[in-house]
């Protein structure tokens, strides 16, 4: 398979870029049918829930917490979100939404109504308990949508991400990121679900990208990728990590040849 070092050294430019735009803002100013693979984690109502009682103080500054965060994405907004997503993805293409499950049971009717087909919740099982009221999450869920027809690159792959038998053979861990950035993800589940459906040169595309996890995920596999996202925190975060990602492989590149 090709490396990201195959890739630097086939491009002229990064073969990334980031945006500083409004989800939906940035998905119309693609060219339509344009996008591979989104993979996405918006930062869904839902959470305001957990906020309110009390059970974290990650979420926006409050009494408990400095640390600033996101706005949300109210559910009002995703009948328009998922119509320009299905409108930037190519035919036959996937897309997957990182959620909750009270957020699943919202947005599962709205993608279908504009188009996209739905397949199933994949479990991803973070190893450690998170955010809750009760029967506090130790798990989240990642909703697989389809817009046409494309098979995965592997139909045995199960529907629990947990990594500690990875199918391919491999020993890693799926832990949820304590510490990082908020409700930041790591690259692992992205790196499973862009191997799965899409191709080595293909356009990921995050337009909630955070800390741009799905980003590094995209180049580790030799894929191209579009980043958005309204906070000039997740920027002061994700262009250092992408391009820091870039110049480690430029140096083991130039060592290389």
């Amino acid at each position: 398979m090709p490396t990201l070092i195959d890739s630097i050294s086939q491009m002229e430019e990064a073969p990334y870029q980031l945006f500083r735009q409004d989800a939906v803002e940035f998905l119309l100013g693609l060219p339509e049918r344009s996008v591979d693979l989104i993979v996405t984690d918006p930062a869904y109502e839902s959470l305001e829930k957990h906020r309110r009682v009390g059970t974290t103080t990650r979420l926006k500054v409050s009494k408990g917490s400095s640390n600033a965060w996101f706005d949300i994405f109210p559910n009002t907004r995703f009948p328009e979100f998922f119509a320009v997503c299905y409108r930037a993805l190519k035919f036959n293409s996937h897309l997957y939404l990182y959620c909750d499950d009270e957020t699943a049971y919202v947005v599962k009717p709205i993608a279908e109504a504009v188009g996209f087909k739905y397949w199933k919740r994949i479990v991803w099982d973070k190893e450690k308990i998170g955010m809750g009221y009760h029967y506090r999450a130790r798990c989240e869920y990642i909703l697989f949508f389809e817009k046409g027809k494309r098979k995965l690159h592997n139909l045995g792959m199960p529907d629990v991400f947990d990594f500690k038998e990875d199918p391919e053979g491999y020993v890693m861990s799926c832990a949820r990121i304590r510490d990082g950035y908020p409700t930041e993800k790591p690259i692992e589940p992205s790196m499973k679900l862009i191997a799965q459906s899409s191709e080595p040169g293909d356009l990921v595309v995050d337009p909630f990208m955070g800390s741009a996890s799905v980003g590094e995920a995209a180049l580790r596999l030799n894929r191209r990728f579009y980043g958005s996202d309204i906070s000039s925190d997740a920027h002061a975060v994700a262009e250092p990590r992408l391009s820091a990602l870039l110049q480690e492989n430029r140096e083991q590149l130039e060592l290389i040849q």
